[in-house]
């Protein structure tokens, strides 16, 4: 039996931002992914686990990709769900791939859209794929899905990539079939992880969308900047 699960979850946090996008299109998000073999996803994975969301997991219907893999994350990836979810401009929402806008690269199974159900036994199987651009278990899927989406939305559509530039497990795969068009936000450079995903949450609830530039030729690296004043609450 597949371990992974075709369809959409009901999550009712996605549906609200996704209610609150622009509605005239021209630009979707790829979200990297969360680390399904660290300690956050070995709590969520636990049989032992009585939380909602862990619960909800264990269902045959499981639970939004976006969901388990901004548990799992943390700050981070869930700085890159709302904000994408708030900025996201698809051609065509009613797409069977694009989607919201916002769709997350996984280790064995392409580009998903954000909502997407994903079950415990497909975290499992996450777990047990390197992701690096010549494990052909990553690429392919990713190659397959990425050329898919181009197709759906066409060649006037920006796709963002909200993740790490530094390395080609992502870029080299992703601007074989986007090329210039692939772009990334310019204030990433030189920020860790935690600072990134604090920076998105402030964007999405200012309503002030980042500024995006190429990938290709892009400086990757640079200057740490300022630490972020700390704001109460951003994570709720």
């Amino acid at each position: 039996m597949s371990t992974w699960r075709e369809g959409r979850t009901e999550s009712a946090t996605l549906r609200q931002m996704a209610s609150r996008r622009k509605p005239h299109p021209g630009r979707i998000f790829l979200l990297s992914p969360a680390n399904c073999s660290g300690p956050r996803a070995k709590v969520l994975l636990s049989e032992r686990a009585q939380f909602e969301l862990a619960v909800r997991l264990r269902r045959p219907q499981g639970v939004a990709i976006g969901e388990a893999f901004a548990f799992v994350s943390g700050l981070y990836f869930k700085g890159k769900l709302v904000y994408s979810l708030a900025f996201a401009r698809p051609p065509d929402p009613g797409a069977a791939l694009a989607g919201s806008g916002a769709l997350v690269i996984t280790p064995s199974a392409g580009l998903r859209p954000v909502e997407t159900a994903v079950t415990a036994d497909a975290l499992r199987a996450f777990a047990g794929v390197d992701i690096a651009a010549n494990d052909p278990r990553y690429r392919r899927p990713l190659l397959a899905s990425a050329r898919a989406l181009d197709d759906e939305i066409g060649p006037e559509c920006d796709v963002v990539l909200l993740g790490s530039i530094a390395s080609a497990k992502y870029v080299d795969i992703l601007t074989e079939v986007f090329g210039a068009r692939l772009r990334f936000p310019i204030a990433f450079v030189g920020r860790g992880d935690m600072s990134r995903g604090g920076l998105l949450l402030r964007c999405a609830r200012s309503g002030e969308e980042l500024t995006y530039v190429p990938v290709q030729g892009a400086v990757r690296h640079g200057p740490r900047p300022p630490k972020l004043t700390p704001i109460k609450g951003i994570l709720k």
